[in-house]
């Protein structure tokens, strides 16, 4: 059986850029930073507050990816194709992304009201989109 899981993938252009994207402008927390011996780098990061899943920020670049793979996936993280799958939570959506917004974070649909409750989506600086979500009620 399998109880949960941990951690999500997500290709970057550069990991050091993205890490201080993440920590930076969205004031996550880095839960992991290693250096293999075979120049990998396993670099996760995740909400302060939560510890149980955590986001794999990949060098596309990395010795795991084909070249041929690589450059590939760089056409498609540019043109904003790889991304909008994750989901984050907040108790004010305008709020935090007027926040996100004043950091510099590129804004791609603004708050929205929906049967669900609101969202609205941005983009990291590799172009991963994510849906900001406050459900209907806060």
């Amino acid at each position: 059986m399998i109880d949960c899981f941990t951690h999500v993938t997500l290709y970057v252009l550069s990991q050091d850029e993205a890490k201080a994207f993440y920590t930076e402008k969205l004031d996550f927390a880095v839960r992991m930073d290693f250096r293999m011996d075979n120049g990998f780098r396993w670099l996760t990061v995740s909400p302060q507050d939560q510890h149980d899943v955590q986001i794999v920020l990949l060098q596309i670049d990395s010795p795991h990816v084909h070249p041929q793979t690589a450059t590939a996936l760089k056409h498609l993280l540019k043109e904003g194709i790889l991304g909008a799958t994750i989901v984050l939570q907040t108790q004010d959506c305008r709020k935090t992304i007027a926040g996100l917004a004043a950091k510099g974070v590129t804004i791609i649909s603004p708050p929205t009201e929906h049967f669900h409750g609101t969202e609205a989506i941005f983009a990291d600086n590799s172009g991963n989109r994510f849906t900001l979500h406050q459900p209907k009620g806060n």
